[in-house]
């Protein structure tokens, strides 16, 4: 007999499948030992009130076995005489292009200019140790695109429920753990996911796909205005469809674009600043309790989102128990960005803190612009000139290194140069510096305004224990490569299938993931119509 259970229990009721299995006796009238296994459909925690609650939904084997797999496999076909079809970029929208590709009989050749994820991880340390940064092989730059080494956070606000659940299922046929199907805000772990997108990519080669590392797309063929392969750096040209899943940082492909009058658009994004707490603090707000979690409850988390002047001020990609990281992609760039490992459980709790911006923003004023000539002349690239500029700016507060500027959160909003700093997880090092006066007002009298309608809202939260350091910039593209909505063909160009968070339709591991699918099915609807 399958029983389906709907729960609100507390924390240490569901701790493990053993007292989940004591629950369901109490709650069912049947003994324990006649329980064979309860699975975890659905998780979710209540902090609203002094008692915390856990709200499960779960499936109750008893007297019987499970004859269902916890997740769906997808089946993966040889495709090794199929039509090729190239994928740019090997973050989440390629590689789930490619893994779709293959489900539709066609064979992916996936270019990547970055290094494959083991051999990235060699790059990144550097940065933090030496302030070096390649330019091909970054914290957004290589095998898994930005999210490898920056979270693996899965939750999205997608209405696609579908095609979420395929894009988790498919994380757990290699190597995910199940609770992402389970949990409210899944996340895999910066130290989890790396083994994930190499089982990813071994799959994709053995079912007769190519994968090609530091090979950086430099042009596209182009013949009777329809797009037919690219051109690499190594002198190599690959042949086939194009989808375009290069990520929110790959600029010069913007300006390559951009520059053959390719259409591209600005596309609004959010700025700000890395805010980092101590995670007991954090807990001890979010569960109204002295003592923080406690032994049964995961480090806490928080979302806050207000208006000022008009514009949304809100966090963004929280991350408890985690790390701030340099994610820088280039010379002459200061970028900050959070991560958490599987466990969540550094000493630490950051979150982006971010003002929304238009493209109408930069472009009408004057005084946010670092070259005014080139903002008139290409309002397509005003957006992506504003976000380098705040990123330089950065760099040279920090001394011209990774160092990144800071402030204490009261000082930000009294204007107050903050003569020593806490400790923090940015392992390059902070160096104390006004940013309330150096970032646009715009952005940082909004993010004021914010952080004091947070501390209203959340006792505690407005506190001199907090950090903010500069500057969060990449929180999505800041240009729109424009495709037709129902082809997903680029507007102009057949053959070309912008894809994912860097052609600025996905903002995450799985929207992208999403993206990558549905563009893999057009190219196969435009191969085979």
């Amino acid at each position: 007999m399958i029983q389906e259970l709907q729960l609100r229990i507390l924390p240490e009721e569901a701790v493990s499948e053993q007292s989940l299995k004591q629950v369901v006796a109490r709650e069912t009238g049947i003994s324990v030992p006649y329980i064979h296994t309860v699975r975890v459909l659905k998780r979710s925690i209540d902090a609203r009130q002094r008692t915390i609650y856990v709200n499960v939904k779960l499936r109750a084997f008893i007297n019987e076995q499970p004859d269902e797999p916890e997740f769906q496999l997808v089946e993966y076909k040889d495709v090794s005489a199929g039509k090729p079809v190239v994928v740019v970029g090997a973050g989440p929208g390629g590689l789930f292009a490619a893994l779709r590709l293959i489900e539709l009989g066609l064979r992916p050749i996936v270019i990547e200019r970055g290094k494959n994820v083991r051999e990235r991880k060699k790059d990144i340390a550097l940065i933090s140790r030496e302030h070096k940064v390649d330019g091909e092989s970054n914290y957004s730059f290589g095998e898994g695109g930005a999210g490898a080494y920056s979270d693996g956070k899965l939750y999205t606000r997608s209405k696609k429920r579908g095609s979420v659940d395929k894009i988790l299922n498919v994380f757990c046929q290699f190597g995910a753990s199940t609770s992402i199907l389970a949990d409210a805000h899944p996340h895999i772990g910066t130290d989890k996911l790396p083994r994930v997108i190499e089982n990813i990519r071994e799959q994709i080669i053995r079912c007769g796909g190519e994968v090609h590392f530091e090979t950086r797309m430099d042009a596209l063929v182009i013949r009777n205005g329809e797009v037919v392969g690219v051109e690499t750096n190594t002198g190599e040209n690959f042949l086939g469809p194009v989808i375009l899943a290069t990520g929110h940082s790959a600029r010069d492909v913007y300006r390559y674009l951009h520059d053959r009058q390719i259409p591209i658009e600005a596309k609004g994004i959010a700025v700000g600043v890395r805010l980092e707490h101590p995670q007991m603090l954090i807990d001890q707000i979010q569960y109204h309790n002295k003592n923080g979690r406690g032994k049964y409850l995961p480090a806490a988390e928080y979302s806050f989102v207000t208006q000022a002047e008009g514009r949304g001020v809100y966090s963004f990609c929280m991350c408890p128990g985690g790390f701030i990281v340099p994610a820088a992609s280039g010379p002459e760039q200061v970028v900050v960005n959070g991560m958490s490992p599987s466990n969540r459980g550094s000493r630490w709790s950051n979150s982006g803190m971010v003002v929304e911006i238009q493209p109408e923003d930069i472009i009408n004023d004057k005084r946010l612009t670092v070259n005014n000539e080139a903002e008139e002349t290409f309002p397509e690239l005003a957006v992506l000139h504003f976000q380098e500029e705040l990123e330089r700016q950065c760099w040279l507060q920090g001394g011209r290194r990774q160092t990144a500027p800071a402030q204490r959160m009261v000082d930000f909003t009294r204007k107050k140069l903050s003569y020593d700093l806490p400790e923090s997880s940015y392992s390059p090092g902070l160096i104390s510096s006004p940013l309330h006066f150096w970032m646009p007002e715009f952005i940082a009298g909004r993010l004021s305004q914010g952080f004091q309608q947070f501390g209203r809202s959340s006792h505690g939260f407005l506190t001199n224990e907090a950090v903010m350091i500069g500057v969060e910039t990449r929180t999505s593209s800041p240009v729109r490569i424009v495709r037709d909505k129902d082809t997903l063909q680029h507007i102009t160009l057949r053959g070309l299938f912008p894809c994912g968070e860097g052609a600025g339709y996905a903002g995450g591991i799985v929207s992208a993931g999403i993206d990558g699918e549905r563009c893999a099915e057009a190219v196969a609807q435009f191969m085979n119509p």
